[in-house]
C-alpha cells in the first residue's frame, strides 16, 4: 500500500518539474522578441531623451532635462490638447456608430452576419496610408463627393472638405470603427435577448429598453472599446497629416517633424516617452476601475447573500 502512495506523490512532482522546463522553453522565444523589439528600443529612446542637442547636428551623449522642460511650453500644451480632443472625439463617434450597428448585427441571420464581419475584417487589412489617401481623394474638391452635392443641386460649387477637422475625424472613425465593433460584438451576442423583450412587454419603448437594459449590461465592453479606439487613434500619424491642417496636427506628427526635419531627436524621444506614458496610464486606470467595480459588485452580492441567509 505504501509503494503506490509514494509513486503517486512522486509523479506530480515530476510532472510539475517537466512542465516548468517546457514552460521555460515556450516562453523563451516571446521574451527574446519582446526584449529585442520593445525593451531595447524603449531603453534607447529613453536614453536619447536625456541627451543634449547639438545646434546644426543631431545630439551628443549627456544628461539634461531640456527636452522635458519644453513640455511647459504653450505650443506643446496646445498640441497635446488637440491630440486628446481628436482622439477622444473619434473614439466617442466610433462608439455612437458602433453600438447600434453591432446591436443590429447580432440580430441578423447568420449568413448576413458573417458577410458583415468579413467586410469589417477586410477594412483591417488596409493600411493607414491607403485609408488616408483614399479619404483625401474622396473629400477633395476635384474628385471628391462634393461633386455629387453639385450634381444633386445641393451646392453650387464643389466644397473642399479636406484638409480640416471633419476630414481627420472621418478618417480616424473609419480606421477605428471595426475595432469598436469587434470589441462590442461578443458581449452583445451573448446578451440574453429576453431582457430586451421583457422590457418591451412591460411597456418600455424600444429606445428606453435599449438605453436602460442593453447599455448597462455592456458597460465594460463600452469602456474597453473606447479605450482601444482612443489608444489606437492617439498614435495615428498619416491620417492627421494627410487630412488635417497644421493647426490640427497631433503629437505623432510633431514627433516625426522634430525627428526628421528639425533634427531634434532628444525632444522627439521625450515626446514619444510622454505619449507612451499617457497611453499606459490610461490603460492602467481603466483596469484599476474595472477591478474596483468588480470587487464592489462581489461585495454587494456577498452582503445580499448574507442578509438573505440571516433572514431565513
Amino acid at each position: 500500500m505504501s509503494a503506490p502512495v509514494l509513486n503517486a506523490q512522486q509523479t506530480p512532482a515530476a510532472a510539475v518539474e517537466g512542465f516548468s522546463r517546457s514552460e521555460t522553453v515556450t516562453l523563451a522565444w516571446p521574451m527574446i522578441m519582446l526584449s529585442v523589439f520593445f525593451v531595447i528600443p524603449f531603453g534607447t529612446m529613453l536614453a536619447v531623451s536625456f541627451f543634449e542637442r547639438v545646434p546644426g547636428g543631431f545630439f551628443e551623449p549627456g544628461f539634461t532635462l531640456d527636452s522635458y522642460a519644453r513640455f511647459i511650453d504653450p505650443f506643446f500644451f496646445k498640441s497635446l490638447g488637440m491630440t486628446m480632443m481628436i482622439a477622444g472625439s473619434a473614439s466617442l463617434l466610433c462608439l455612437i456608430l458602433a453600438v447600434p450597428f453591432t446591436w443590429t448585427l447580432t440580430r441578423m441571420r447568420h449568413h448576413h452576419r458573417v458577410l458583415w464581419l468579413v467586410a469589417l475584417l477586410s477594412i483591417l487589412s488596409l493600411s493607414e496610408v491607403i485609408i488616408g489617401f483614399s479619404w483625401s481623394l474622396l473629400l477633395s474638391r476635384s474628385t471628391g463627393i462634393g461633386n455629387i452635392l453639385v450634381w444633386l443641386g445641393i451646392e453650387n460649387r464643389a466644397p473642399k472638405l479636406s484638409p480640416g477637422l471633419g476630414a481627420v475625424l472621418t478618417g480616424l472613425c473609419y480606421l477605428g470603427f471595426p475595432y469598436a465593433v469587434l470589441v462590442l460584438f461578443p458581449q452583445l451576442s451573448r446578451l440574453d435577448p429576453t431582457l430586451h423583450e421583457a422590457a418591451r412587454m412591460l411597456g418600455a419603448s424600444p429606445r428606453r429598453a435599449f438605453m436602460n437594459v442593453v447599455l448597462p449590461n455592456i458597460a465594460k465592453a463600452l469602456v474597453a472599446a473606447f479605450i482601444m479606439v482612443f489608444v489606437f487613434t492617439l498614435g495615428a500619424y498619416l491620417i492627421p497629416q494627410l487630412l488635417g491642417k497644421p493647426q490640427q496636427w497631433t503629437l505623432p506628427v510633431l514627433i516625426a517633424d522634430q525627428a526628421l526635419f528639425q533634427s531634434n531627436l532628444p525632444f522627439a524621444a521625450a515626446m514619444s516617452i510622454f505619449l507612451l506614458g499617457v497611453s499606459l496610464s490610461l490603460v492602467v486606470c481603466v483596469g484599476w476601475l474595472g477591478r474596483s467595480s468588480q470587487a464592489r459588485i462581489e461585495d454587494q452580492s456577498t452582503t445580499q447573500s448574507t442578509t438573505q441567509s440571516a433572514a431565513s
